[in-house]
């Protein structure tokens, strides 16, 4: 690409774009408008508005406060001014990720309890089907090249503690306001321990090696997939693929991911607001850029499902529909959300 390159189509060939040092140095003078050999925070976001674009090129809305934010991880010196040499993180970092993510596809507890068993979401407040999840994964896997595909299992013992029918077996913490004798399904105690455990009482499912834990058979089931299986330590429950809920054990998921350069994670199944955003959670806490793919995941609570949504969005999770996930994994549809999270994460991660 030459100095006189049109900047606004600069990111619309990636392979071009990702190629050796000299289209970096191509992109930098495509945005450097004033040939100063600096980007200012002006020109910065007109590279902004190219990068974060839909399939359809049109450019998503950045606010001025996370232009700023994002501009000010890569003006190092802060002088107010982007450098050549400044650029070179923002470019291998920064852009090259956003351009071409590498992706995961997290599915989460697509179980035969969950979905028609002991504990099915269909009984729950919300009466979702469940087993309307299975289809769109399927179309999913056969038509999205994901770099990675996980699947979770609850793979509970007999005597968990989240089982109603448990919970006389397990000393109660004195400021549970549900007392064992009294506890009823769906009930929220506490138990004693170290760490004390606030728990939900959930009937008994997904016990181990049960019909109930087993995926739903139709779920189509991918070669070389990781395989994540959690809950089955008695004494504390796992909502999330990444850690129990105490944060105490982790599944090794996250580090599978990074071993395979992961950088963004896309998840669905059963229960949106149980451990599909439990697992939600735990992916951005861990640093990856996370999307949940809302027709793809069914929940327990109308109510509890906004507030996961609202959650995840409000630290710069992204919620989207199945149709449009290819174009993301793809890294045409690029979404600014997902770029300023980035953007904090190499902030957080720079040495002082």
């Amino acid at each position: 690409m030459s100095r006189v390159a049109d900047a606004d189509c600069f990111f619309g060939g990636r392979e071009e774009l990702l190629s050796p040092d000299d289209s970096m140095n191509a992109c930098f003078t495509a945005f450097d408008k004033d040939r100063d050999n600096r980007l200012s925070v002006v020109e910065f976001g007109g590279l902004c508005r190219a990068l974060f674009r839909n399939d359809a090129g049109k450019p998503y809305l950045l606010e001025a406060r996370k232009l700023a934010e994002m501009f000010s991880v890569f003006d190092k010196n802060e002088d107010g001014y982007i450098d050549r040499e400044e650029f070179k993180m923002c470019w291998s970092k920064w852009i090259k990720t956003v351009v071409r993510p590498v992706s995961a596809f997290v599915i989460v507890d697509v179980q035969n309890d969950f979905i028609s068993g002991s504990l099915a979401v269909c009984n729950c407040s919300a009466q979702h089907k469940g087993e309307e999840v299975v289809p769109v994964i399927n179309e999913a896997l056969d038509t999205i090249k994901f770099d990675v595909v996980a699947y979770s299992m609850d793979w509970h013992p007999n005597n968990h503690l989240s089982f109603v029918t448990n919970v006389a077996k397990y000393p109660m913490h004195p400021s549970s306001k549900v007392k064992a004798a009294d506890a009823k399904l769906y009930d929220k105690v506490v138990y004693d321990g170290d760490p004390v455990k606030e728990q939900i009482l959930w009937p008994p499912h997904c016990i181990q090696d049960s019909w109930g834990a087993e995926l739903h058979p139709d779920l189509k089931i991918v070669d070389n997939a990781l395989w994540i299986k959690k809950g089955y330590d008695p004494e504390i429950d796992s909502y999330s693929a990444f850690f129990d809920n105490a944060k105490i054990s982790d599944t090794g998921l996250s580090r599978q991911l990074r071993q395979r350069g992961v950088t963004d994670v896309f998840v669905c199944g059963i229960a949106t607001d149980v451990c599909v955003g439990a697992t939600a959670i735990h992916s951005l806490e861990e640093g990856f850029r996370t999307i949940i793919m809302d027709d793809a995941c069914r929940g327990v609570s109308a109510e509890d499902i906004e507030t996961l949504k609202q959650d995840i969005m409000r630290n710069s999770g992204v919620i989207v529909a199945t149709s449009q996930v290819k174009s993301m994994v793809q890294g045409r549809d690029r979404r600014p959300e997902l770029g300023y999270k980035l953007a904090l994460m190499l902030r957080d991660a720079r040495p002082c």
